[in-house]
């Protein structure tokens, strides 16, 4: 930890990220963006770059994204204990919500009825990234290379199967071989190369259970997202812990819950071995974050002072701007649906979502209203939505 930083208390990282998760609704792009409104902009602990750098050194180690952007703060405030604190207060409530829910799942077979009251959220958290996008753009594509390189990362991503994640670190590389080499055609030619080349449930232990949590933590790159499609194969078809029901009710859980949708482990392991299970995947998947954020985090300062590595950064935060504004779009095709017996729809999507969605960016950009306010009286809407057209 930098001396010369303000001190924030233990106390107010606690409540920050407390309340994230319990509030962070729309998974690793929403919760990052959040981070972002409640860090960068209301509490100034962080300048938009050191944010930016963060989020780009989370795509160079494994492990979940937008909790260990969190880590990261907590460490650049406090050091190590702030680190431990940070990810524990973001990561524990969520667990527990998500934990409570698997019970229930368990219990009466079905989840609790709030697609309504999501419906109502959904156009908040579109509007939460895509106000985002919007401020971090200044500062990420500065110049002309740096467009180049978004829209080609913006291109590949949406419409090749290479994997997010590889195509940020494909374009901090490319833009840093650019930056040291000298040469303007890699940007064009040399990223898409690279892009191409790139039932009844057994007993299971719980030793079984963390290492193979442990090992999907240690070795899994991208965001929670990118976890669910990792363990499909591995539960469903390989172990046999889950059937696909199963898993996709556990997604379902960890989606429709704030915090980290890494939590989705919480349910698996509920599902497999009740409560010491569900502990045991959570605490196995979440601990490499914490080693490796600690061990990396010192590093960023020195990578911004190297021009190979600055230039290193920049790509990635291009790649991930390109990832923002792209996940903003495909979230927004699924988020603007109508409700049941709403007569009001226009080519498949509900104008009034819509609207909500264009008033809620106004109220952030022009009037600086918190996302936190905007999620609950997202869902308020939701609610009174859902009595009127269901």
């Amino acid at each position: 930890m930098n001396t010369n930083e303000p001190v924030v208390p233990y106390s107010a990282l606690a409540r920050l990220f407390l309340k994230m998760s319990l509030f962070a609704f729309g998974g690793p792009v929403a919760h990052i963006a959040m981070g972002e409104d409640e860090i960068v902009r209301r509490r100034h602990w962080l300048t938009h770059e050191e944010y930016l750098d963060m989020m780009a050194a989370t795509n160079l180690i494994p492990g979940p994204n937008s909790t260990e952007v969190m880590i990261h703060v907590g460490h650049k405030m406090r050091g190590i204990p702030g680190a431990i604190l940070a990810g524990l207060c973001f990561i524990t409530p969520s667990f527990l919500i998500t934990l409570v829910l698997a019970v229930l799942y368990i219990q009466y077979g079905a989840l609790p009825q709030v697609s309504a009251m999501l419906w109502g959220i959904q156009p908040v958290i579109i509007a939460i990234i895509a106000v985002v996008a919007y401020r971090l753009a200044p500062a990420v594509i500065k110049t002309r290379d740096l467009i180049a390189l978004f829209v080609i990362s913006l291109l590949l991503m949406a419409f090749s199967a290479v994997n997010e994640a590889i195509l940020m670190l494909l374009a901090g590389l490319v833009y840093a071989l650019y930056k040291t080499i000298g040469s303007r055609g890699i940007l064009f030619a040399l990223l898409p190369v690279a892009a191409q080349a790139a039932v009844s449930v057994p007993a299971v232990s719980l030793s079984e259970l963390f290492w193979y949590f442990l090992r999907i933590g240690a070795t899994l790159f991208g965001s929670g997202y990118v976890l669910i499609s990792y363990i499909q194969n591995d539960l469903v078809n390989t172990f046999g812990w889950l059937t696909n029901q199963q898993l996709l009710d556990a997604i379902a859980i960890g989606q429709i819950t704030p915090g980290p949708v890494t939590t989705t482990t919480a349910v698996v392991g509920y599902i497999v071995g009740g409560i010491p299970a569900a502990v045991v995947a959570t605490t196995a998947v979440f601990l490499p974050a914490f080693v490796l954020v600690i061990l990396t985090a010192p590093l960023i300062p020195r990578m911004r002072r190297s021009p190979f590595w600055s230039a290193f950064l920049s790509g990635i935060n291009a790649a991930v701007l390109a990832a923002i504004s792209l996940t903003t779009l495909r979230l927004a095709i699924a988020a603007f649906h109508p409700l049941p017996s709403d007569s009001l729809v226009i080519g498949g999507f509900s104008p009034i979502a819509i609207g909500l969605f264009l008033l809620y960016a106004f109220l952030m950009i022009r009037l600086k209203v918190n996302a936190t306010l905007l999620i609950a009286a997202g869902a308020l809407v939701g609610i009174l939505a859902g009595l009127i057209f269901t």
